[in-house]
């Protein structure tokens, strides 16, 4: 063809029609790349405490799984291929180096990232992410320290990594909520076996509790390790994949992925089983019944749970001005509803209504999180993943 059209002298088509095939293709890199939102992609959304403002931040981020707000108003994200990018001024960085390898196989891959408390001047900051060896796939907590240019990471300490690697691509957990003496807590699901949640000596199907340094807590139910693994703080959950402390009182609180039905919210105590596979409220995929029942003996009962399934992906607990309504509420992100849930409370934190937001406006809800201004911030697990911001619209 371009010999054709060169003999008929017109040389220059061939270099016209390769630049608009480049401008074409630029253009779409730049559809496909993270980019930040114009001001204009907002929406508003009426709520029992209102109406509220739903800002588009960011887009263009590969199934981001975790946001963390810092302590310049920066935001630090994960996409679970393995990358790590900060939003600031309106700008999404580049990747940041130094993220260790990670596993991206099926559920897997740069799961959450937490600030240490000190960050502000020590750089510290945590990463959870399934990880692979010789037999197979498994999750792993880091430490590390970002540069203080903020381009790459040094420092990379591994701190945790559990007992038994696995073939399965699902149920890696793992949120990280750091409690006021700095020490770690985090979940790692049963990774599609269900059993493996109900043995002490293993790390699957459990909420794990370490210190800063990897070293094991002296309030650990198995600290001396002969009657379990001395990292478990609590046993019998199928997949919890949201992790966080009440500041109002203190509290753990978790929320975990059931089956068809049976998503839990639960109050982890050390040493107690809360039921997995034994008692659950869900159904098999199949639609078959599974385990013992609702309740026995032994086990411990939820704060509350869902049925069907609304695939809980993260939680906070609202301790903000923005919202004063909400105060002391949990927010659930759901992944297969693709909605937030609003858990009111009572004086006493018993659970007592539901309100759900945004009910397939956005994809999957991975993650959500209080900034300190009382806003919400949000993200979506999907190719296109975006940052969005939640605040009260503006009164007329």
């Amino acid at each position: 063809m371009w010999r054709s059209l060169s003999r008929a002298g017109l040389t220059n088509i061939p270099t016209l029609l390769t630049r608009s095939a480049a401008s074409l293709l630029s253009g779409f890199l730049c559809l496909l790349a993270p980019h930040a939102a114009t001001a204009q992609d907002a929406q508003e959304f009426s709520t029992q405490a209102g109406t509220v403002l739903v800002e588009t931040l960011a887009t263009g981020l590969r199934h981001p799984w975790a946001v963390e707000v810092m302590p310049d108003g920066g935001l630090i994200v994960t996409e679970r291929p393995g990358r790590l990018r900060i939003l600031r001024d309106g700008e999404l960085s580049a990747p940041i180096e130094g993220v260790p390898d990670v596993a991206a196989r099926g559920q897997g891959g740069l799961l959450d990232v937490a600030l240490d408390p000190q960050f502000a001047t020590n750089r510290a900051l945590y990463l959870t992410h399934s990880a692979s060896d010789g037999d197979g796939y498994g999750t792993v907590l880091v430490r590390a320290t970002l540069s203080d240019d903020q381009r790459r990471l040094t420092d990379v300490r591994e701190l945790f990594r559990m007992s038994k690697f696995t073939g399965g691509g699902q149920h890696f957990g793992s949120r990280i909520a750091i409690d006021k003496d700095g020490s770690l807590f985090f979940g790692i699901g049963d990774r599609g076996q269900r059993d493996r949640a109900q043995d002490p000596r293993d790390h699957a199907g459990a909420i794990l509790h370490i210190n800063p340094d990897g070293s094991i807590p002296a309030s650990n139910p198995y600290r001396g390790g002969t009657e379990g693994r001395a990292e478990i703080w609590s046993k019998g959950h199928r997949n919890p994949q949201g992790i966080t402390f009440d500041q109002g009182d203190g509290k753990l609180l978790t929320v975990e992925h059931g089956a068809r039905g049976g998503d839990e919210v639960n109050n982890p105590q050390p040493g107690k089983n809360y039921g997995w596979p034994v008692i659950t409220y869900g159904k098999d995929y199949s639609g078959a019944e599974i385990g013992e029942g609702t309740a026995k003996d032994g086990f411990e009962q939820p704060l509350y749970y869902w049925d069907p399934s609304i695939a809980p992906g993260a939680l906070a607990v609202y301790r903000g001005s923005m919202f004063p309504e909400w105060d002391g509420d949990l927010l659930v992100a759901a992944l297969k509803y693709q909605l937030l849930a609003r858990l009111e409370r009572d004086e006493n934190g018993a659970i007592t209504s539901e309100e759900r937001l945004f009910d397939g406006e956005f994809g999957r809800i991975r993650d959500v999180v209080v900034a300190p201004d009382g806003a919400l911030l949000i993200v979506t697990d999907e190719d296109n993943g975006a940052i969005l911001r939640v605040s009260k619209a503006p009164t007329q």
